[in-house]
């Protein structure tokens, strides 16, 4: 009887919420990971305190700390979960070892990657974005439709409890609109994007609501049921690691009334748009350690640990 293959060892970069959350997926649920480390700068982090009682092996002084550790060179794929400018630093120090970074911040040094829609085609970059936690709930649907039709203009709208939003998320708000509005044109595969956040202050806090609306030319009728089906079936592959990931109603396609001035959202020379798609969405989180209504963050631990996953299983087929 064979050996069962090691599982690869990650380490987790931010003990708030974000980076705590990421170390109870791997520990509970992972089949083809194992924490060999959790980085803070907090001495007094609920994270680190948690990691130590889970046995995890941590250090307070960041990734300088994490490149001392005595099990460094035994880590392949390290998650940052800091913060846009922190993570500059903490690349540049990491890819003089070798290591495979998935970068939960906005600093986008490396190609974006949202699992359902384009992760085998960056299983070979040495640091991969996970965009916004906006950009993981709505990307997949843009792409799904404009694998249909044409999408000269794609808007998103995230709606997210405020009490979800932390310092780092409060603090990234314009790198946030700027990733998620580019990505949504190079990985949704849109001409032109826009992405609004929107902090709803309600109580008790509501779950994390997104709204896509995409003008597209499409004026063939069965080209409709098309995109119905197509986003049918991403939402199904998003919710295969985001449960609580779904849609809130059916996909509502109507024409562009005539005279509209959808010309000032078209990038110059684009074709005129026929219809509007309209998707509604929501997520719930899982509560593995954040609340149920953080589904905001919980897609984007999920959609981490997805890619993780991946190129575990990337680096064991190419040994």
């Amino acid at each position: 009887m064979s050996a069962p293959t090691p599982r690869t060892k990650v380490a987790v970069i931010g003990s708030g919420n974000i980076g705590t959350d990421l170390m109870i997926k791997v520990l509970r649920f992972s089949e083809n990971l194992a924490m060999g480390a959790m980085v803070g700068i907090d001495p007094a982090s609920d994270g680190l305190a948690r990691a130590e009682r889970l046995g995890v092996p941590t250090t307070s002084e960041g990734v300088d700390g994490l490149i001392a550790m005595a099990g460094f060179d035994d880590i392949r794929i390290v998650f940052d979960a800091t913060s846009a400018k922190a993570h500059l630093a903490n690349a540049e120090k990491l890819s003089a070892h070798g290591k495979r970074l998935i970068d939960l911040t906005p600093a986008a040094i490396g190609p974006f990657v949202v699992p359902a829609v384009n992760v085998d085609e960056h299983l070979d970059a040495p640091n991969v974005n996970m965009v916004t936690c906006g950009g993981q709930a709505t990307i997949p649907i843009v792409a799904a439709i404009s694998r249909v039709v044409p999408v000269p203009y794609a808007e998103i709208v995230a709606s997210i409890a405020s009490r979800s939003a932390g310092p780092g998320t409060r603090a990234n708000i314009d790198e946030f609109t700027e990733t998620t509005a580019h990505a949504i044109e190079t990985v949704g595969g849109a001409e032109r994007g826009k992405a609004v956040i929107i902090l709803n202050p309600a109580e008790p806090p509501l779950i994390m609501r997104d709204t896509v609306l995409a003008l597209v030319v499409a004026p063939d009728e069965a080209a409709h049921d098309e995109i119905r089906a197509s986003v049918g079936k991403m939402v199904d592959a998003v919710a295969a690691y985001v449960p609580g990931y779904r849609l809130k109603q059916a996909v509502q396609i109507d024409p562009v009334p005539a005279g509209q001035p959808v010309h000032t959202l078209l990038a110059g020379g684009a074709t005129a748009p026929t219809h509007q798609v309209s998707v509604f969405l929501e997520v719930e989180g899982a509560a593995h350690y954040l609340p149920s209504y953080a589904g905001n963050l919980d897609i984007m631990t999920s959609a981490a640990v997805q890619v993780a996953e991946r190129l575990a299983r990337r680096q064991e087929d190419v040994r």
